[in-house]
């Protein structure tokens, strides 16, 4: 049996160019959108497509949605209900299945099933659960991810604790496991990352309490440094490759860190030109150059990293925005929140021009999280409304016969 040690240092990161034109195999062609979706109001501030001023149209986006003047909806593939809110998911590298994480206590592990023979009359049904484990935490299980290579899985929860697992894939059980009492609040966020010096798997957490951001080395289970400056919870934080990552906060603060400084790099506060209210979610393109945030006050705002400098501010829902990421080719944008939808937002072309997007799915109460699948164009929501939900868009019907 592979060891915890071996495991956890045998983790890489791969990464995909921005709106580069030539995606990998592995990610599916995503479709058109810009016949059904409508046009927001508002007005661009600073910035460009691509953040260099070119209209760009990307020749693996083919496809398209309208299906014929038929404006098409995502159908409810598979829907998880519990008997409280479910929080967080997060699917597998390899997209073979998905975790879940509930307020109840449980984890589950759902089955991705094939979705060829979808139709627009798919009646959902609960997904297969190919393990489940009632009691993963003392308290609610506010968050959940796994490494790059999907041989670890990391949960946090409001019991303070964080349960890191060495996971295998193939009989999708869960081996070796250390709990990390790093945290003296609720653990809202965790993500892992790649020590490219030492060659080990770094796990990056942060949540309320003292409000520090704390960096585990998975291969001992030891906490090998805090970051400080955060003076109100952590919301939520993100890596796009090398040594940095982003945090988000209730203090209204977005931090840009280097694990090879002590201190944050870079500091976004409201007040500024930029926003105005606390940050609830965040994610970065994989080439490190655009940010994406979501706020309490129902903004998204767009901001270009090397180019230091505010590219769009937008509000795409009515309510605070809990969730956004990028599809994988990265020419869309999700976002949920507790206006109980999901939408999605056409991130090619002008950035600075009024962006166009649209709801596409609603759930009975909040929306809590949404997260792409690594290669098709589906995703799971997850609400307040007790439910964790997989979208996808059913094939054109001639297609299913």
């Amino acid at each position: 049996m592979t060891s915890w040690k071996q495991t956890a240092t045998s983790c890489s990161t791969r990464f995909r160019l921005f709106f580069h034109s030539n995606e990998s195999t592995a990610i599916k062609q995503e479709p058109e959108i810009e016949d059904i979706i409508s046009t927001s109001t508002t007005t661009g501030s600073m910035g460009s497509s691509s953040i260099d001023g070119s209209a760009k149209r990307c020749s693996a986006d083919t496809g398209d949605l309208s299906q014929g003047g038929v404006n098409t909806r995502f159908v409810a593939v598979s829907r998880l209900e519990d008997q409280q809110a479910i929080r967080c998911t997060a699917f597998h590298p390899s997209g073979r299945f998905y975790a879940v994480g509930t307020n109840s206590r449980q984890l589950h592990i759902c089955r991705y099933p094939l979705l060829k023979n979808l139709k627009r009359d798919h009646v959902a049904k609960g997904p297969e659960l190919l393990l489940s484990r009632p009691k993963q935490h003392r308290g609610s299980v506010y968050c959940a991810s796994f490494n790059p290579t999907g041989e670890l899985l990391a949960t946090g929860s409001n019991d303070k604790t964080i349960r890191l697992m060495q996971f295998n894939a193939d009989s999708c059980t869960v081996g070796v496991e250390h709990d990390l009492n790093v945290h003296n609040g609720t653990v809202r966020d965790l993500v892992f990352m790649e020590d490219t010096s030492n060659h080990t798997s770094l796990l990056i957490s942060g949540g309320a309490g003292n409000c520090n951001i704390q960096i585990t080395d998975c291969a001992s289970g030891t906490s090998v440094r805090q970051l400080q400056g955060h003076t109100a919870p952590v919301l939520g934080m993100y890596t796009w490759g090398g040594c940095m990552f982003v945090s988000c906060s209730q203090d209204r603060t977005i931090r840009f860190w280097d694990l090879r400084c002590t201190k944050a790099v870079n500091l976004l506060s409201a007040g500024n030109q930029f926003y105005s209210s606390p940050v609830t979610s965040i994610c970065v393109d994989p080439s490190g150059r655009l940010l994406v945030s979501g706020h309490e006050d129902a903004s998204v705002m767009l901001y270009d990293i090397h180019g230091a400098r505010l590219v769009q501010l937008y509000r795409p829902h009515v309510d605070e925005v809990r969730a956004v990421r990028f599809s994988p080719g990265t020419y869309y944008l999700l976002s949920g929140s507790y206006d109980k939808k999901v939408a999605i937002t056409d991130m090619r072309g002008d950035l600075m021009a009024p962006l166009k997007y649209l709801p596409v799915v609603e759930h009975q109460d909040k929306v809590i999280q949404c997260r792409w699948h690594p290669h098709d164009f589906t995703f799971v929501s997850t609400s307040a409304d007790r439910s964790a939900v997989l979208w996808a868009l059913p094939p054109p019907e001639d297609e299913t016969l």
